[in-house]
């Protein structure tokens, strides 16, 4: 063991020897985990980029940062061996809005590159990896702890020995119902949209331009068109119903499909490859445009619902959702908005959308809200809304009655990260590791890096 250990750590240093002198640079290695080195400029380049992004550590950067890298690589070898597989699209969209932000923070392409010292690409394929990596890290967490569960009898025994100063403070939270109207479109709005569609398959099909420039120059949906349209491999499920029935007939790559129309707008698709029960398709999304007229109509209309709802009590609003509304998540579950982070009806007031937000922070419970123009955040387009506030529970020191479910989520965090400790602590004692000199004299957060003389 010794003397492989030995023969390891040799390679490690003839690698940066190697790379010394490839890049005329001094290249040092300074932690070896597993078979893995952990290189002296990977640490300073995740200092640089979290100053860039003013993250604060608490403590020594040269011995956080380092500990971090090496519990990174512990948790992908473990992925290495579970075969974890991440979505290619789910990378490329977190990817694209890295290097957006880090665009529009420095103002252009050219003062990103200079402040990086990398070419956009080079930022791209590296940035590529750190984020496929992390999934991958979450991936196997998320395996690790998935067979979590607690009892309320559980939850109420954690709340009991909770010590005063770690009660959580809870703030203002509300519940929310909410009846939206989708203007109506005038229909030469929408065959001038499908006029264009079938203008760009024409191009496709005879060769005159690519689906993927035309996918960049026009596409609205803005996160796709990066990337020439290009959505990434994903199942039937994942798909709108009428955009996966078209997408999965598809054969000819060359070829585009018939206009298709989701709840998203109007779409036109090229197939890119199919692999099983997944598909990867490029779409050019056109969504037809809502007049100041039609807002106004929509507006109007609602405003007539809510006076024969409030005023003259004709119909209660759980009644007018179930016949009016347009939002799909909510018209068979009486309007109540659900918080997708907590699959509760409450929500802090800064996790609603900005405008239902901004209407219901003067309400009392029972309030109707006169009627107003959002952007609907799962279709990206002007919709026209009225809410009415059910409930609103004001800040205050967290209670086992009125907050069961963030009591609930706090004991299940601290369970999780009570098994992923004692995980890379099995973890670091099982793995050859080799901390260099320079490197070594830090309160690390887990036991076990250094090993005794006798191992190294």
């Amino acid at each position: 063991m010794k003397i492989r250990k030995l023969l390891l750590t040799g390679l490690y240093m003839l690698a940066a020897v190697a790379a010394s002198a490839q890049n005329n640079i001094a290249e040092e290695v300074a932690w070896v985990v597993g078979d893995q080195p952990i290189w002296k400029s990977e640490i300073e380049e995740q200092y640089n980029n979290m100053q860039y992004e003013k993250i604060s550590l608490n403590g020594d950067p040269y011995c956080i940062i380092p500990e971090r890298l090496a519990i990174e690589k512990l948790y992908l070898h473990q992925a290495e061996l579970d075969t974890v597989k991440v979505p290619d699209a789910s990378v490329l969209a977190e990817v694209d809005a890295r290097m957006n932000f880090y665009v529009n923070q420095l103002g252009s392409k050219e003062k990103v590159e200079e402040y990086f010292r990398k070419s956009m690409p080079e930022m791209r394929e590296s940035m590529t990896d750190m984020v496929r990596n992390n999934y991958r890290i979450r991936m196997v967490q998320q395996s690790l702890t998935k067979n979590i569960k607690a009892t309320p009898s559980d939850v109420r025994k954690y709340f009991d020995k909770l010590p005063v100063d770690s009660v959580p403070f809870v703030p203002t939270q509300v519940e929310v119902q909410i009846l939206t109207l989708n203007p109506v479109v005038p229909r030469q709005e929408v065959e001038d949209v499908k006029a264009r569609l079938r203008d760009f398959a024409e191009q496709v099909n005879t060769g005159k331009r690519e689906f993927s420039t035309l996918a960049i120059l026009y596409s609205e949906d803005k996160e796709s068109a990066l990337r020439g349209g290009e959505i990434g491999f994903m199942g039937r499920g994942h798909l709108d119903p009428e955009y996966a029935a078209v997408a999965f007939n598809l054969n000819d790559p060359k070829k585009v499909s018939k206009i298709v129309e989701s709840q998203y707008g109007y779409h036109i698709i090229q197939l890119i490859e199919k692999r099983g029960d997944r598909i990867n398709t490029r779409h050019i999304l056109l969504r037809p445009k809502v007049s100041a007229n039609d807002l106004t109509d929509a507006v109007n209309r609602l405003d007539s619902l809510r006076r024969d709802m409030v005023d003259n009590k004709k119909f209660t609003f759980e009644e007018a959702v179930a016949v009016v509304s347009q939002d799909k998540d909510t018209r068979n579950n009486r309007g109540i908005m659900v918080n997708q982070q907590t699959g509760t009806p409450r929500f802090e007031m800064s996790a609603l959308p900005q405008e239902v937000a901004k209407v219901v922070n003067t309400m009392e419970p029972g309030d109707v809200s006169m009627p107003f123009v959002m952007i609907d955040p799962k279709l990206n387009r002007e919709v026209v809304a009225i809410v009415k506030l059910t409930n609103r529970v004001a800040a205050h020191k967290a209670n086992i009655s009125d907050d069961y479910q963030t009591i609930k989520d706090m004991y299940e965090n601290s369970l999780r990260e009570e098994v992923l400790k004692n995980w890379l602590e099995k973890k670091i004692a099982d793995t050859y590791v080799r901390i260099e000199d320079g490197w070594r004299n830090c309160e690390f957060e887990h036991k076990g890096w250094i090993k005794s003389d006798a191992n190294k």
